[in-house]
């Protein structure tokens, strides 16, 4: 998105099925509702989706419909002032939203002068200064064959779908408008925003620097998180926040790897008065995990978790499409399901301890509380 313009990607996002070629909206969204077909897309911080569900039997018309809103979107008056007026709705909602307001102010705590740390929705100022024009140009800049990336599970063999792969993405340019965006290291280390909120509970989120997807490491950071948070009632910040002490519903953390940097996230909800305590413990084992790492039961248990859990991911065509498509965008290798469960059968006992040594440092958490935290 450009400076001022924040939200774009995610307008048009909400606007490329709102009418496209010959067919305005209503006749664009009659034919989808008609034949059932499923059209949907939309902005995240490093990616603009799409999604397409369809019988076999309209699925030449489903796929025609998608080559239209990629390649001919209309952008007419009333669609684009209903959705706009829409997203700022929403922006009003995530204003009030506690977990939404510590979500934003801990990205822009991380990444104070990056990209990583701009708002993909936008604000209500950015929203209101996107014209049609700069929609348009969009399309036109970053819709093009060379980013794009596939993924179709279902009725349908490689022969049947190469032509109707042709016939709806070659209508887009063969390279898309070159950007930049730079490698960056998270910022805010050992600092604690508390954003006031009349509100009983203290929303609470944090982070650090992670490993990145292609980092060697990733897989032992994998299995050492799952232990630490990412394991839900078998982890141990579950353990000692809930079960111990009561002071929560739910404690996470998870790894977060984006392209330009790797990040290991976490989050908390608690009431105001227990919320300097629930921190405390959650430093408390960040920094135990840290200083002396998980057990060989520990390790065993995760994997056996994280690789007898895999087949879950491949219970729905659309789950199946989703993994496909995410071995793509972070380029794990075509053999990936087959190696996936190796990987983290490798990771050892030693592996496990030296990373997490490295990976979770308590005091570098930068921390967002909103409410009215003791």
């Amino acid at each position: 998105d450009p400076d001022g313009k924040e939200g774009l990607a995610y307008l048009v996002s909400g606007l490329i099925d709102e009418g496209a070629g010959d067919l305005d909206s209503q006749a664009f969204q009659e034919k989808l509702n008609d034949l059932s077909i499923t059209l949907n897309f939309d902005a995240g911080l490093e990616a603009f989706r799409g999604r397409l569900r369809t019988l076999t039997e309209n699925r030449e018309t489903a796929f025609d419909l998608l080559r239209l809103a990629l390649s001919r979107p209309r952008f007419d008056d009333e669609p684009v002032a209903r959705i706009r007026s829409q997203i700022l709705v929403q922006l009003a909602q995530e204003s009030e939203n506690p977990n939404a307001i510590a979500e934003r102010a801990l990205r822009q705590l991380m990444f104070p002068d990056h990209p990583y740390g701009r708002v993909v929705h936008g604000t209500p100022e950015s929203v209101q200064a996107i014209s049609v024009d700069d929609m348009k140009r969009f399309v036109s800049e970053r819709f093009a064959r060379d980013a794009l990336m596939v993924a179709v599970v279902g009725d349908i063999t490689a022969n049947e779908l190469g032509p109707l792969l042709d016939r709806t993405f070659l209508d887009l340019p063969a390279k898309a408008a070159p950007f930049e965006v730079p490698e960056v290291k998270p910022q805010g280390q050992g600092r604690v925003l508390v954003i006031d909120r009349d509100i009983p509970q203290s929303v609470i989120m944090f982070g650090e620097a992670g490993p990145k997807r292609e980092n060697q490491d990733f897989y032992a950071a994998y299995v050492a998180n799952h232990i630490l948070g990412g394991g839900g009632f078998n982890s141990r910040l579950y353990a000692e926040v809930r079960e111990k002490r009561g002071l929560a519903y739910s404690v996470f953390s998870y790894l977060n790897p984006l392209d330009h940097t790797g990040l290991v996230m976490g989050g908390v909800a608690t009431a105001n008065e227990r919320a300097g305590e629930s921190l405390s413990v959650i430093r408390e084992e960040w920094a135990r995990m840290g200083k002396d790492g998980p057990t060989a039961a520990e390790v065993a248990d995760a994997e056996t978790y994280l690789t007898g859990s895999y087949p879950l991911l491949f219970a729905s065509t659309g789950q199946i499409s989703g993994t496909l498509l995410g071995i793509q965008l972070n380029d794990l290798g075509i053999d990936f399901i087959n190696i996936r469960n190796d990987l983290i059968d490798q990771v050892t006992l030693a592996d496990a301890r030296r990373v997490a040594r490295k990976l979770f440092r308590a005091e570098d958490l930068a921390v967002v509380i909103v409410g009215r935290p003791n």
